[in-house]
């Protein structure tokens, strides 16, 4: 049967451990590691790997305007610290991010119906080329949990397949919304599929509605990257966003990819983190 090959795909990548165990594994790692990469450098190099993020329904064109000039203006001012890795908008604000931007940094759209992902098909193909032709270099959508719960898994990554082909030569993140997930099993599933897919990062959360993100579903993403890089020797990156605006929570998140995926991951082209506050607290902290 043709929808077996997407069982094939999670059956290989086996995951048992519990609810609990992966609680009790991430906060082991968190209480191990957290304290020597609470220091400066490490809050500079998260600095470097930040997906400065607007995503309101009262954003204007002048508003990107703005939120793009602070980009900008920041770009060399600080010779210690990089800037961020790229600015994330809805598609229709890309074109107003190109032309205002002169910093050397993505331009990110969300796509594909976000943050429901309840549309048709066509219309997330259509968005996204449409953000890609506007100048949009990552695209970041979300899985239609609606085909997870129901186990249409063919349609699922059909779909995610096609939006990856529309991006052409853009950087596909997948969003899993893993606080609408159930259980660690249910994210590490949809995890493997979004890979099997052609996702080139896996994202937590979109912010939208449904809680963030948390070290059990970062803990249970990383393992998933890392049981699809041993199989394929494909390397994915992962996202952290939803509810991430501390150092804390940074600190935290960087600790766990670090511990779980290694050092090689702790950069922006394989690590990011989506917020619209955590730049602006990390230069309070890094005087």
């Amino acid at each position: 049967m043709e929808t077996n090959k997407y069982q094939l795909a999670i059956d290989s990548h086996p995951f048992t451990l519990t609810d609990e165990e992966v609680s009790e594994k991430a906060t082991d790692i968190i209480a191990e590691l957290y304290d020597e990469n609470n220091v400066d450098e490490v809050f500079k190099k998260i600095h470097g790997c930040i997906d400065l993020t607007t995503l309101n329904t009262t954003d204007t064109r002048e508003s990107i305007w703005r939120f793009t000039e602070k980009v900008n203006t920041f770009d060399g001012s600080r010779p210690d610290l990089g800037n961020v890795a790229a600015i994330c908008v809805y598609p229709n604000f890309v074109k107003t991010a190109r032309e205002s931007l002169t910093a050397d940094i993505k331009i990110a759209s969300v796509s594909g119906g976000f943050p429901s992902s309840q549309t048709f098909t066509e219309v997330k193909v259509a968005e996204t080329a449409m953000a890609v032709s506007e100048g949009a270099e990552e695209i970041d959508i979300v899985m239609n949990l609606g085909l997870f719960i129901d186990k249409e898994y063919q349609e699922l990554c059909e779909e995610i397949s096609e939006i990856k082909e529309t991006c052409r030569g853009a950087t596909l993140k997948v969003i899993l919304e893993t606080g609408a997930l159930q259980n660690v099993k249910s994210i590490h599933d949809a995890a493997i599929l979004c890979l099997y897919s052609g996702a080139d990062f896996l994202k937590t959360s979109t912010g939208k509605g449904y809680p963030g993100a948390t070290p059990q579903a970062v803990y249970t993403l990383c393992h998933a990257i890392q049981s699809y890089h041993a199989k394929t020797g494909r390397k994915a990156g992962i996202k952290v966003s939803g509810g991430v605006s501390t150092l804390e929570d940074a600190v935290t998140y960087y600790t766990l990819v670090k511990s779980i995926l290694g050092e090689e991951w702790c950069e922006s082209s394989l690590f990011r983190i989506g917020s619209s506050r955590l730049s602006d607290n990390i230069l309070a902290r890094v005087k």
